[in-house]
């Protein structure tokens, strides 16, 4: 007699049953960041604070109407390609581990205990956020001064190129940084206060808004080791002029330590981000989110 196998539909080719599928992770992380950016463009509170960042380089390269001394270029041109580099290294290393400290309250790491490939999958998702940021905020940056203060742009193929390549690595060197310090920053509410005071030290000492070399050699060394002072050396050399050159500390844009420098922050970045934040998604429990829940609440009415 001959044998009929009998199936409900499921089995696989062979007789074996199906294995179950599963998103992979980078998957998953470009559809989550997707519905995240998607937010993030429907909030107009986040959009103005952007927005507000962009005004104020404007501003500045208004104002400001002298040249780089020795150099001939525009001292508004050198303050809106140090806010460029300054901007991207804020959506890294401020608004990002803002929005992982807050989430983390919220009890996202909680959740992602439970799903796999949810630590991967939710980097990649808030790399996509903060890449989009980044990206939509230097453009704007860039397109709103050429139009409305002459700022400056690449010059050919070489500047697009060098802006381009310099954009990329000062994200990955402050992206996977910014993850690392999210994990561990306490809370939402001392988070900007703990984020800014350095932020704004490395802004002022990086030749960001005026040449590096008007500071004492002992703060150029200082600045010399954090990405933002090469992220703006970077751009400077995209942006500027080569006669910009004679302004910066060794007569030259020094490209090859700019990208060392970002490389290696990228490495020791991601070499961070990944252990820190699946530690802090161990250490996430019901008890302790309840527990976060009660203690804001009581802040919260405790004014009142």
């Amino acid at each position: 007699m001959r044998r009929t196998h009998v199936t409900d539909g499921n089995d696989a080719p062979g007789g074996r049953p199906p294995r179950p599928t599963r998103r992979r992770p980078w998957r998953a992380g470009l559809l989550r960041g997707g519905i995240e950016l998607r937010h993030l463009l429907r909030n107009p509170k986040e959009l103005s604070g952007h927005l507000s960042n962009v005004a104020v380089a404007l501003v500045l390269a208004v104002v400001l109407d002298d040249d780089v001394p020795g150099t001939g270029a525009p001292m508004a041109h050198l303050v809106i390609a140090g806010f460029a580099a300054y901007l991207l290294f804020q959506v890294g290393l401020v608004n990002l581990p803002q929005i992982l400290v807050t989430e983390r309250e919220e009890g996202a790491l909680l959740r992602l205990r439970a799903t796999p490939g949810g630590i991967p999958a939710y980097l990649v998702a808030k790399s996509l956020l903060v890449v989009a940021m980044a990206a939509a905020t230097l453009v704007l940056l860039l397109g709103t001064a050429a139009l409305l203060v002459d700022g400056p742009l690449p010059r050919g193929a070489g500047g697009w190129l060098t802006l381009l390549w310099v954009t990329t690595l000062g994200l990955l060197a402050v992206v996977p940084l910014g993850a690392a310090i999210g994990a561990v920053l306490p809370n939402p509410r001392e988070a900007l206060a703990l984020l800014m005071l350095p932020v704004m030290a490395l802004l002022v000492t990086s030749g960001a808004v005026f040449p590096i070399t008007t500071l004492p050699v002992a703060v150029q060394q200082a600045a010399s080791v954090f990405p933002l002072k090469w992220m703006a050396q970077g751009l400077r050399s995209a942006l500027l002029p080569d006669a910009a050159r004679a302004a910066e500390p060794a007569g030259s844009w020094e490209l090859p330590m700019v990208a060392l420098v970002l490389t290696a922050w990228a490495v020791l970045g991601f070499l961070l981000a990944v252990p820190l934040l699946r530690r802090a998604a161990r250490r996430e429990s019901g008890s302790r989110l309840s527990a976060r829940h009660r203690k804001a609440e009581r802040s919260g009415a405790a004014p009142a």
